[in-house]
């Protein structure tokens, strides 16, 4: 998904879940998300800080242009990533949601700046955690605080199709 000159870091959140198995009588498999209902708000500390831990850390060691971090979340991420974008938004040039939310808390919080960073967000037409009804006005409400939003539906369900991956690489290479 990313060009070639990119460093590409994946951080994994700290909260183990078992999901269902997708076909019957299959294994249960274990995933990983940032967030649980009890003190949501400790766990989005916990993200902004392990982020601008790592930002800094890569910057100091020059693996990585402090003006040209960018942030790809998918799922429960994207609303996180989208925090933190809102909240530093002196630090990324660009965010990158996938089947993914916005906070549920948009319109309302004070901590949420407006940013230079660009914003792409992709959505799956068949998406059954967040439906066309659902997010039919995400870019409107990004555009709340983002000058820069692209907002484009694939025919996809709640997955990374091959489109979407062509088209982050292309918006990448574009806002480097």
């Amino acid at each position: 998904m990313a060009p070639e000159t990119f460093a590409i870091l994946s951080l994994q959140g700290f909260h183990q879940h078992m999901k269902e198995p997708k076909e019957p009588g299959g294994p249960l498999r274990f995933g990983f998300g940032w967030l649980t209902n009890f003190h949501p708000e400790d766990s989005v500390g916990v993200h902004h800080q392990a982020l601008i831990d790592l930002v800094g850390k890569l910057v100091t060691e020059g693996v990585i242009d402090p003006k040209r971090v960018f942030l790809l979340g998918f799922s429960q991420t994207c609303a996180l990533n989208y925090r933190f974008a809102f909240t530093h938004p002196e630090l990324l040039r660009g965010v990158i949601g996938v089947c993914g939310g916005i906070p549920g808390d948009w319109e309302t919080s004070e901590i949420y700046k407006p940013t230079q960073a660009a914003v792409l967000h992709l959505t799956g037409a068949k998406d059954e955690f967040y439906p066309p009804t659902r997010v039919s006005d995400y870019e409107e409400r990004l555009r709340m605080r983002a000058r820069d939003v692209e907002f484009n539906t694939y025919d996809a369900a709640h997955e990374i199709v091959p489109a979407m991956r062509e088209d982050i690489k292309t918006w990448l290479e574009n806002n480097a």
